[in-house]
């Protein structure tokens, strides 16, 4: 188990984006295996975050506005009211947490988009690539070399996904962005790690964050053809305001905050649980069975 959950190196930062708390967090392994057991929840409430992208019936760019707007203001109003110190970043790492933040934007809009343009098992089957994808983005961002074995516990999935694209060429569109919500959810956590380690709060990077993708995505809104901002239907609130508490707020605050103890890509290759989860809930919730080849279980 040593193997798996011992921590890697980061990278050496410029005094600009250290926070106050700018000191080595090597976690020891009783330490790393809770939060590694922690990630296994996240995936289970990251698993709900496709249903709830199912029962809302705006299109995905108002989605993604809706869940990181709102985000953005209830912690905004939360950190007033409770904690004020929460509200400033280092100047040095604004700008880092601002684009991320439109990473964020990107990923969410393309995954909640191929659940449009196909279902919720076709989506996740396309985001279990993250550990494959992960394997290539950290070494490339941190300069680490990159690992064998991270690049073999991702490169499984290949089989899988080429199996998919063979049985399932209705969906080719809908995997296709998957695909680019998986490449782009390999980045950020990456670029989070290396700020959270550098002592800044997770909770006051995850409001910047999610200012920044509120802004990227009106920004998409606008410029990017077919898309169009949505005020959600009364039947939608309910469901946006879990998509912001549960699976924003709490969910990536929680997973910005195990980054101080996990590798990127521990984190993603625990988050790949993420799949099989939703999958079995789109089975079960919209019996996605009937429009799937037997074979795509497998």
């Amino acid at each position: 188990m040593a193997s798996v959950i011992s921590p890697t190196r980061s990278p050496r930062l410029p005094a600009s984006l250290r926070g106050p708390a700018d000191h080595p967090s090597r976690p020891c392994p009783e330490t790393a295996l809770p939060a590694l057991l922690q990630l296994h929840v996240l995936a289970l409430i990251a698993a709900t975050t496709a249903i709830l992208g199912r029962l809302i019936e705006i299109a995905a760019p108002s989605i993604v506005f809706w869940r990181t707007a709102l985000a953005a203001l209830f912690m905004a109003g939360w950190f007033a009211g409770t904690s004020p110190g929460l509200l400033r970043l280092a100047k040095g790492a604004i700008l880092p947490a601002l684009g991320v933040g439109v990473l964020l934007s990107g990923h969410w809009i393309c995954f909640f988009w191929a659940i449009d343009l196909s279902n919720i098992s076709i989506c996740l089957a396309a985001l279990s690539t993250l550990s494959l994808f992960t394997a290539l983005t950290e070494p490339l961002l941190t300069g680490r070399p990159v690992r064998g074995r991270e690049l073999l516990s991702g490169g499984l999935v290949l089989v899988g996904i080429v199996l998919i694209a063979r049985l399932e060429t209705g969906s080719l569109a809908g995997f296709a962005v998957g695909l680019l919500a998986a490449l782009l959810a390999a980045i950020f956590p990456v670029l989070n790690r290396i700020l959270v380690r550098a002592g800044h709060s997770s909770r006051t990077l995850l409001l910047y964050e999610m200012g920044g993708a509120a802004l990227a995505t009106l920004v998409f809104i606008r410029l990017v053809p077919g898309f169009r901002f949505e005020v959600p239907h009364t039947v939608d609130w309910p469901w946006i305001l879990v998509l912001v508490i549960l699976c924003t707020i709490i969910a990536h605050a929680w997973h910005i905050h195990l980054l101080r103890s996990v590798s990127a890509f521990q984190a993603n290759l625990v988050m790949n649980f993420e799949p099989p989860w939703g999958i079995l809930l789109g089975a079960l919730l919209f019996h996605e069975y009937r429009e799937l080849h037997p074979a795509f279980y497998f």
